[in-house]
């Protein structure tokens, strides 16, 4: 579920993000002075060089504080004896910034629901309660792609609407805050934060450098690789993307003098950073817990009668062969079409194994999020057979962290993200469910597939354009999750009516929903974390 950046490690509507002072961030150190040359500090308190450079975490993109200029200089007063025109003194405070929301955007919003309600005539199949909820949902998406407001604030206002309007009651609104998968969605940012707490996704990842990390084309592979891995137990690319892989994949091109922002970007940095981000897709493809809107696809496609049984096994073995190949495959063709000037990396090996040297063993917190992941990713698997919901095993493995020490309730306090996803979502979500509930998208998906049947479509044909049409309509959206909660349902109703078969439709179409997350600079969260790296910060030399 990933979301147009990184707050607390986790997906958020911010284009920036910092990532936490942890060790799985240790691999690059912020310096008020440029890094030429990487550091440590030594028990006496002197500085010695280091192999691989590190930078602070917490002030990954925080820029050098500017003294004011009221503090150089005294103010300017104005005499009359003064032949200079008359200025504005420089100690005068700057104009407020704009506050509540911006204007257009709320007013373009606004007006998209209000054309539909009043101006667009109500099909006489549907009820004047679905039109008007349509209506009010129309808004709420528009504003998720505008962004009149915070996302989580737009979507307040949507519930609002829709309970002062008496479209829906106050039950029926908040219903879907008692979902299980949105639930499950927020403990997977927990599990995500624990991963980079106790350094482990650092770890693993650094280990596949010091195998394959011989070239260029073989330490992409390992940082690929080793995502794959670890995704599942994961759920949160964005995460994944800022805890884990960007650090590294910046400390190696720093080392290697590609810095970002650059000419010699080109020489490392911007073919590992394409890479890795148009490969973090078809991880979390692969694995149904790899990302945290896979859970919800299956959950929106059980509310339309599609019923996937043992969904982790039966996800699983759809996508691992297309899965697996594009895995494979997508370092070698980046490899061609955007060519790193350095083909070999002959010291990435030694820099990694100093950098575990560095580490340390294995601790104490690194074992238990080892053996909490696998009992919960075993449950995930095996939980039907069980009778253990999959929410269920989330909430054994995340009190199991809480209770050994691994995390503690402030950092799930401070997981921002996962609230305001609590938040948002489950607004959406409810929204959707309710618009199944009263008709409208059954009207929707008849009055598709009535077109397409009078162009003599077959359903093979149907399948195509309509997984194309939802494929290309994310160029409209910041977030992955926004997308599914708005559309998902929708289109796969319109599967339905024309044909599709269910399962083939449901698993089709959110698979897609994890594709589409590298179309664009901010289309994901894992996205804006990228693209935030490589062009926000500088290294000066």
């Amino acid at each position: 579920m990933e979301s147009f950046g990184l707050h607390s490690l986790s997906t958020s509507t911010s284009s920036s993000f910092s990532l936490p002072s942890s060790t799985s961030s240790r691999f690059l150190h912020h310096r008020s002075r440029p890094i030429c040359k990487s550091t440590r500090l030594l028990p006496s308190g002197h500085i010695a060089p280091l192999t691989i450079p590190t930078l602070r975490s917490s002030s990954l993109f925080a820029p050098s504080p500017k003294p004011s200029l009221s503090k150089l200089l005294p103010p300017i007063r104005a005499s009359a004896s003064s032949n200079l025109p008359n200025r504005t003194s420089p100690s005068s405070p700057p104009p407020p910034p704009l506050q509540g929301a911006k204007p257009i955007p709320f007013l373009i919003s606004i007006s998209i629901g209000l054309v539909v309600r009043f101006l667009v005539p109500k099909p006489p199949e549907v009820t004047l309660q679905a039109w008007q909820l349509l209506s009010i949902f129309l808004s709420t998406v528009a504003g998720l792609v505008l962004s009149p407001l915070p996302v989580g604030a737009w979507a307040f206002l949507g519930l609002t609407a829709s309970i002062v309007t008496n479209t829906l009651s106050f039950s029926s609104a908040f219903t879907a805050f008692t979902n299980e998968v949105i639930w499950l969605i927020v403990i997977s940012f927990f599990f995500a934060r624990g991963f980079v707490k106790t350094g482990l996704g650092d770890r693993i990842a650094t280990y596949f450098v010091k195998w394959l990390g011989k070239s260029t084309l073989g330490l992409s592979y390992g940082l690929t690789i080793s995502e794959a891995l670890i995704s599942p137990a994961m759920p949160s690319t964005t995460a994944r993307a800022g805890g884990v892989f960007l650090p590294i994949i910046k400390s190696l091109s720093l080392s290697a003098g590609s810095k970002p922002g650059d000419p010699s970007a080109k020489k490392l940095g911007s073919y590992l950073v394409q890479s890795q981000f148009q490969s973090a897709g078809n991880s979390s493809a692969l694995f149904l817990t790899a990302a945290a809107q896979n859970l919800l696809c299956l959950k929106l496609a059980q509310e339309l009668g599609v019923i996937i049984t043992s969904p982790w096994v039966s996800w699983f073995k759809a996508a691992s062969l297309p899965a697996l190949v594009s895995l494979l495959a997508t370092p070698l063709i980046l490899y061609y079409l955007y060519p790193p000037e350095t083909k070999d990396t002959p010291d990435a090996p030694a820099m990694a194994a100093k950098r575990l040297e560095h580490m340390g063993p294995v601790t104490r917190n690194e074992w238990v999020m080892v053996g909490t992941m696998l009992l919960a990713v075993s449950l995930w698997v095996f939980g039907e057979t069980l009778g253990i919901a999959s929410v269920v095993a989330a909430m054994i493995g995340l009190s199991i962290l809480l209770s050994l020490g691994v995390l503690d309730w402030d950092d799930c306090l401070s997981e921002k993200s996962a609230w305001d996803t609590l938040a948002w979502f489950a607004v959406l979500v409810g929204m959707a469910g309710q618009l199944t509930n009263l008709g409208i998208v059954s009207w929707m998906s008849d009055c598709v597939a009535g077109s397409l049947q009078s162009h003599s479509l077959s359903w093979p044909v149907a399948f195509g354009v309509l997984q194309a049409a939802y494929f290309l309509i994310h160029y409209l959206f910041a977030s992955q999750t926004g997308h599914v909660g708005a559309l998902y349902s929708a289109f796969l109703a319109m599967h339905l009516a024309a044909g599709v078969p269910g399962v083939l439709a449901a698993l089709a179409l959110a698979y897609n929903t994890n594709l589409f997350g590298a179309l664009t600079h901010y289309s994901s969260g894992q996205a804006a974390v990228y693209y935030g790296g490589v062009t926000l910060l500088r290294c000066h030399g």
